[in-house]
């Protein structure tokens, strides 16, 4: 959670339902003013914390630097963060929790996509609004048809800086189609929202290019012991595998496919372009290749100073994937708030529901050069910037191959 602070002088600023301060007329953080509340929520804990972490910093990060360049006049963010453990329950019951605060503003989050299923309807019926830096199933927003071209927005509180599925299975499956020239994919997903929808949408352009789907299989995503479809995926003869889920699972199913025999590269999504991976894969990592969102932040201008700043800030753990769309996706509420704040003489709506339906209507308007480049929303509430990377795990680094945008 973020604790927007407003420090204003006297008389500039009403004070309200949704801000609050001590009995002596200053608020709890000691600077005086309106505290609002931004809401964090990622995994923190467990195996994809290595994600969630680099999210939870980008984001504290973003905070940071509005405070510092008084990005809001008189007003101070602060960032709380609630662990979701990768838990579609427990990111709902976080949500709630969030609503159940007339302090929150925002919430920046999560980072599954299930996580984000169980959490949109809790935020819509409050009109808070929530942007994901890491969600890509394309039905959060576009609906569960969305396949069939009837498109249709579930929740107008949703916005996401992060691409979807909907290009990123389809981009890799051209690359390796058109440039690397492999035509038989087995292709495994973890029965996840994320997984099985990314999986889809590779396999149907795979197909759609004239490559073949040797064999398709599941897997439970907490399992280790991957023999059995690793076994299946070396009989296929298959080119190389897709998979589509997280690393966790995706590593060590990637080195035991290795270790019957098939040097063949593992394939998959974003969850799998992690220090992670790799390191759980360990030498059978190399060759395989992971796509993610955006372009690599090493090579943008835009991303130099976050990069800079980031390491500045001491941070123990990488800003990993996310990252750059955790500080984005935290600007963009910040940025909400500032012009709700400007359009109302300098102070937000007294009355909490007022408030946050002011921010979330202000979202849809936003638009700045951010860390991953333009950040800016479509009627759908997903981002404009359709750019995908995918990279190549060389000499235990992932190395970019390939950047651009979906020709879909």
């Amino acid at each position: 959670m973020l604790i927007l602070t407003t420090a204003v002088t006297a008389g500039a600023l009403t004070l309200s339902a949704c801000g609050s301060r001590d009995d002596d007329g200053e608020d709890g953080g000691g600077g005086g003013g309106t505290t609002v509340v931004i809401g964090l929520d990622a995994p923190l804990t467990g195996d994809l914390s290595a994600l969630g972490i680099g999210i939870e910093n980008s984001a504290e990060l973003a905070v940071k630097t509005a405070n510092e360049n008084e990005e809001v006049e008189g007003v101070t963010f602060e960032l709380e963060a609630l662990d979701d453990v990768a838990q579609a329950q427990q990111g709902q019951q976080n949500a709630t929790k969030l609503v159940g605060n007339e302090d929150v503003m925002g919430v920046v989050g999560p980072l599954n996509s299930d996580v984000g299923q169980s959490m949109q309807k809790v935020f819509a019926d409050a009109d808070l609004v929530q942007v994901s830096p890491a969600n890509t199933n394309p039905a959060l927003t576009q609906g569960e048809n969305w396949q069939s071209g009837d498109k249709n927005r579930p929740f107008d509180t949703y916005f996401r800086t992060s691409t979807t599925d909907a290009i990123q299975g389809p981009f890799a499956a051209q690359y390796l189609y058109n440039e690397e020239k492999l035509t038989k994919v087995f292709v495994i997903d973890d029965k996840k929202t994320y997984g099985a929808g990314l999986a889809g949408t590779f396999a149907r352009e795979f197909k759609n290019l004239g490559g073949k789907v040797v064999g398709t299989d599941h897997v439970n995503p907490d399992d280790k012991d991957f023999s059995a479809v690793a076994t299946k995926v070396k009989n296929s003869g298959a080119d190389f595998v897709y998979y589509g889920g997280e690393y966790p699972a995706g590593a060590p199913l990637a080195a035991q496919v290795k270790e019957t025999g098939a040097k063949i590269p593992t394939v998959g999504g974003d969850a799998l372009f992690s220090g992670e991976y790799i390191s759980l894969a360990k030498k059978n990592a190399e060759g395989d290749i992971a796509s993610s969102v955006g372009a690599p932040l090493e090579q943008l201008d835009t991303a130099k100073q976050f990069i800079k700043n980031y390491e500045a800030a001491g941070y123990k753990d990488a800003y990993e994937a996310y990252g750059g769309y955790s500080y984005d996706s935290t600007w963009a509420i910040i940025q909400a708030v500032k012009a709700v704040v400007e359009e109302n003489d300098g102070e937000l709506p007294g009355d909490t529901d007022e408030a946050r339906l002011a921010i979330t209507e202000a979202m849809q308007g936003v638009s700045f050069e951010g860390v991953t480049g333009s950040v800016a929303f479509d009627e759908y509430g997903d981002t404009t910037n359709k750019q995908l990377s995918l990279y190549q795990v060389q000499d235990g680094k992932h190395v970019p191959l390939t950047s651009g945008e979906f020709e879909g």
